[in-house]
C-alpha cells in the first residue's frame, strides 16, 4: 500500500474538503473508516480515495456498475457537482482518484456471528457476482497485483522476515503447496479479489452489501471463494465443516468442477501465507501503523491449524455437499499390505514412511492425501513429469502406428540424426534400445567387438545397469549387501574423490594405467574402460579435472575403447555441456544414454564412432523389439524440443550455481556438511561426524532426508559410505524452489 506519510489529521482535514468542494457535503462529522484503505464517511455517502500506485478505478467503476445492472447488492457512484463519477483530486500534493459512494445498510461480517445461514448466503452472493461478470471485457481486464491469489508465489522471497519458526514453516508449506496448482480446467473471469470480512456487509443472516472492488482482477474462480474462505476460517466457531456452508451456497448457483474442488484449500492457505507475508514486510517497514495488522494474529493462528491438516481431507471437509465431489482414495497401507503379497521384497520404497503419489506435474508429484511434494531426485523425467509436449507428442504418434525398425519410418531416422547431432565427431552411428541397463550391455559387446578383447575396467561404486553382465561390472551391486565379488574380467580403478584421497585427476589416473598394467601382465586384456561422467552412485562426484583425458590415453595404448555412461547426467543437466564428458574436454569411441532420453519413457540410446559399429557387424542380426520404435522416437524427439525451446541447458548452469553457493553457505554453518559437489542440477552434500576423521554420517543422513520429505521437498541419499544426499532434480526447476529447498534444508541441519 503506497499510502499519503502526511499525518492522519492532516489527510482526515483534506479529504473532508474535498468532500465538501466536489460533491457538497458538510465538512462537519467527516471520519475514516476502520481498514487499509482511505476511505471517509460524510454525510451524503462514503468518499473513496485511491492510493494504489497499480490501482484501477475505472475498471472497479465498470464491475460495480455491472453488478448493480444485476441487481446485486453494491455501492454506486455519487456523480460529482461537476456531474463526473470519477474525479481526480490533489491529496497530499499528488493527484488521487476520487469517488464518492452511496453509503449501503449493514455492519461488517466480522463483527457478527457467522451461522450457517448467513455463511451460505455469502457463497450464494459470490456465484451470483460470478455470473453476472461472465463475458465482462475492460481494457484493465487482465490486471494483476501483489494481492492476485494466482500469482501468491511472489511472496515466498518474504518468508525470512517471519521469525516465529512453526509460523515459518506453516507458510512454506502453504506456498509449496500454491506452488503445485494446475489451474488447467479451472473456470476463469472476473474477481472481486477482496470478498473479505470488511468488505461484506450483513444484517441479521443476510448480506446487504460487497464493498471495495479495489482489487478486482481476472482469474480462477475459485480463488475468489478461497478467499473468503480465508477469512470465515479466522471466525469464533468456525471451521471446515462451519465453512462448508459458504462453499455449498456457491455450489448452489455455479457448481464447483472436480479441479476447483482440488485446489481451493490449497488457495485457502496461499491466501492466509500471503496475507502473513505482507503484513510483516510492511511491520518491518513501519511497526506503528494503526491499520495493516487486524488480522495478523488470528491469520497465524488459523494457517497453523490449517496447515496441520491433511489436504484431502480438508477437500472432503469442505466440499463433501457439492452436487459432485470425489470419492475417497486408496490409503497407503492399504496398497502397503497388497504390495508385499503380490511384489517381490528386493524391490524397496523410500523413506521411513512410504508415500502413494497419484500424479505428477513438472517438478511436483502429488500424493494420494493431495500433499504435494518437490521432487529432487527424479532425473528421469528430465523435462518435468507429464510435460504435455512429450504426452501429446506419445499420444499422437501412438494413435498412428507403433511398430519396429524393420520397416522404413521418418521417426526413427530424424531422432537418431538429431541425437548425433548433439555429439561431437567421430560420434555418429546410433543404437536405440530400451534401458541404460540395455544400453550399458550392448555398449559392452561393441567395445569386445571392435578391439577382440574381453575384460573391462571400472571405477569403484560404478553402477551400470541390472543386467546380468551390467551387475557384474558395477562395483555398487557386486561389493554390496548380496553381491559375489568381482568377477575375474573385470577390474576396479578407486574413484577419484578428491575429498576424501586428496589426490589430483593425474595421480588418479596413474592408477588406471597400473591397473590395466597389472591386468595385462596376467595375461588379460582390456576391452573398455566404463566411466561415469560424473559418478553418481559412487557419491555424486564430479570428476577431477584432467582425469578422463589421462585415463583414456592409457585405456586406448591398451588397445580398448573409452566408454562414457551419461544414463544419468547426460541431456545439458550438467549446464556448460550437453554432455558430462565434455566438461573434461575428451571423446569417447560410445556414449551410453538412459533415463531422460524418454522423460520416463522407456528408451535408451548407444552413439558410437562408425568403426566400432563396423566391427560390430560380423553377420548375426542386432535388432530390439521396441529400440526405435515410432512411438519412443517421437517421444525422444519432443524431449529434445523442450530441451531446446526453453533453454534448459542454461537453466541448469544458472539455477545450480544459486543451489551451489546455497549449499556452500550451509556447510560453512552447520558443522555436520563435509562437502558439498557437482555441477549443474547434479549435485551432492556429503555428511560427517568429525571433519579430521571423515567419519560417515549414514543415519543422519537418512533422518535428514525423511525430515525434508516431510517438509515437501524430495531427497535421496547414495555413495559408498550412503552419506550424501543426492540432488538431481527435473530440469524445470525454478528459482523459489532451490531458494525454499535452502531454507527448509538450514532449518533441518541446524537439529543436527
Amino acid at each position: 500500500m503506497s499510502q499519503p506519510t502526511v499525518h492522519a489529521d492532516a489527510l482526515l482535514e483534506q479529504a473532508a474538503a474535498i468532500a465538501a468542494k466536489e460533491w457538497g457535503a458538510s465538512q462537519a462529522g467527516v471520519f475514516r473508516l476502520p481498514g487499509e484503505n482511505l476511505n471517509y464517511q460524510c454525510d451524503v455517502g462514503v468518499l473513496k480515495l485511491s492510493v494504489e500506485a497499480d490501482c484501477d478505478p475505472a475498471l472497479e467503476e465498470a464491475v460495480q456498475e455491472a453488478l448493480a445492472q444485476a441487481g446485486l447488492p453494491v455501492p454506486r457512484s455519487i456523480p460529482s457537482r461537476s456531474g463526473e463519477a470519477l474525479l481526480s483530486v490533489e491529496l497530499d500534493g499528488v493527484q488521487r482518484p476520487a469517488r464518492m459512494l452511496r453509503q449501503l445498510p449493514g455492519t461488517q461480517w466480522r463483527t457478527e456471528p457467522s451461522s450457517p445461514e448467513l455463511l451460505r448466503c455469502i457463497g450464494g452472493l459470490l456465484a451470483q457476482v460470478h455470473q453476472a461478470l461472465e463475458g465482462f471485457d475492460h481494457p484493465g481486464f487482465d490486471r494483476t497485483h501483489h494481492w492476485s491469489l494466482e500469482r501468491a508465489g511472489i511472496h515466498r522471497k518474504s518468508i525470512p522476515f517471519i521469525h516465529d519458526a512453526q509460523f515459518r514453516r506453516a507458510t512454506e508449506y502453504a506456498f509449496l503447496l500454491h506452488a503445485a496448482l494446475d489451474f488447467t480446467g479451472c473456470a476463469r473471469g472476473m474477481l472481486h479479489g477482496d470478498a473479505n470480512d470488511e468488505n461484506i456487509l450483513v444484517v441479521d443472516d443476510c448480506v446487504t452489501a460487497l464493498l471495495d472492488f479495489g482489487d478486482c482482477l481476472e482469474g480462477p474462480l475459485v480463488a475468489d471463494l478461497a478467499i473468503t474462505l480465508a477469512y470465515a476460517l479466522q471466525h469464533e466457531g468456525v471451521g471446515l465443516a462451519q465453512a462448508a456452508s459458504i462453499v455449498a451456497g456457491y455450489d448452489e448457483i455455479r457448481p464447483l468442477n472436480l479441479i476447483e474442488q482440488q485446489v481451493l484449500f490449497p488457495l485457502i492457505l496461499a491466501r492466509l501465507a500471503t496475507s502473513a507475508c505482507i503484513a510483516v514486510v510492511r511491520g518491518a517497514a513501519d511497526p506503528d501503523h494503526a491499520t495493516w495488522f487486524s488480522h495478523l494474529h488470528s491469520t497465524r493462528d488459523t494457517l497453523l491449524v490449517l496447515a496441520g491438516m491433511v489436504p484431502r481431507e480438508a477437500e472432503i471437509a469442505l466440499c463433501s455437499r457439492c452436487r459432485v465431489h470425489r470419492g475417497d482414495t486408496t490409503d497407503a497401507p492399504s496398497l502397503t499390505d497388497r504390495r508385499e503379497n503380490s511384489l517381490p521384497d528386493v524391490l524397496s520404497l523410500s523413506y521411513d514412511t512410504p508415500l502413494h503419489i497419484v500424479r505428477g506435474r513438472g517438478q511436483y508429484l502429488y500424493a494420494s492425501d493431495g500433499r504435494a511434494y518437490l521432487d529432487l531426485v527424479n532425473n528421469v523425467c528430465h523435462v518435468g513429469h507429464c510435460h504435455p509436449h512429450v504426452v501429446k507428442a506419445l499420444s499422437e504418434q501412438a494413435g498412428k502406428l507403433n511398430t519396429n525398425t524393420r520397416y522404413l519410418h521418418e521417426n526413427v531416422l530424424a531422432y537418431a540424426e538429431r541425437l548425433t547431432a548433439t555429439l561431437p565427431e567421430p560420434l555418429n552411428v546410433c543404437f536405440l534400445v530400451n534401458s541404460g541397463s540395455e544400453a550399458n550391455e550392448l555398449a559392452l559387446r561393441l567395445a569386445r567387438a571392435a578391439t577382440g578383447k574381453h575384460d573391462v575396467l571400472v571405477i569403484d561404486g560404478a553402477y551400470h545397469g541390472s543386467t546380468g553382465a551390467c551387475v557384474e561390472m558395477s562395483p555398487y551391486k557386486f561389493n554390496g549387501p548380496g553381491g559375489s565379488g568381482k568377477a575375474d574380467w573385470v577390474h576396479v580403478v578407486a574413484a577419484p574423490d578428491t575429498y576424501r584421497g586428496g589426490a589430483t585427476g593425474a595421480d588418479y589416473a596413474v592408477e588406471v594405467g597400473q591397473v590395466i598394467g597389472k591386468a595385462v601382465s596376467g595375461g588379460r586384456s582390456i576391452a573398455a574402460f566404463f566411466a561415469e561422467s560424473l559418478l553418481s552412485c559412487g557419491g555424486q562426484l564430479p570428476l577431477p579435472e584432467g582425469y578422463l583425458a589421462a585415463a583414456f590415453e592409457h585405456v586406448r595404448a591398451a588397445g580398448g575403447v573409452c566408454i562414457a555412461d551419461e544414463v544419468q547426467v547426460g541431456f545439458g543437466r550438467v549446464g556448460e555441456a550437453m554432455w558430462g564428458f565434455e566438461l573434461q574436454g575428451v571423446v569417447p569411441d560410445i556414449v551410453v544414454m538412459g533415463k531422460p532420453i524418454g522423460n520416463g519413457h522407456p528408451l535408451a540410446a548407444v552413439v558410437c564412432t562408425r568403426q566400432v559399429a563396423e566391427a560390430f557387424d560380423s553377420g548375426m542380426e542386432f535388432f530390439s523389439t521396441f529400440g526405435g520404435n515410432p512411438v519412443s522416437a517421437a517421444v525422444g524427439m519432443a524431449v529434445l524440443d523442450v530441451i531446446e525451446r526453453d533453454s534448459l541447458q542454461q537453466r541448469a548452469a544458472e539455477l545450480g550455481a544459486r543451489f551451489m553457493a546455497g549449499l556452500e553457505r550451509l556447510r560453512d554453518r552447520h558443522a555436520i556438511v563435509g562437502d558439498v559437489r557437482g555441477r549443474g542440477l547434479f549435485l551432492g552434500i556429503e555428511l560427517v561426524r568429525d571433519h579430521e576423521t571423515l567419519e560417515p554420517a549414514d543415519t543422519e543422513a537418512s533422518a535428514i532426508v525423511n525430515a525434508m520429505k516431510d517438509r515437501g521437498v524430495l531427497l535421496s541419499t547414495d555413495g559408498p559410505l550412503h552419506n550424501v544426499i543426492k540432488i538431481k532434480p527435473p530440469m524445470v526447476l525454478s528459482q523459489d524452489d532451490v531458494d525454499m529447498t535452502l531454507r527448509e534444508l538450514d532449518s533441518v541441519l541446524a537439529e543436527f
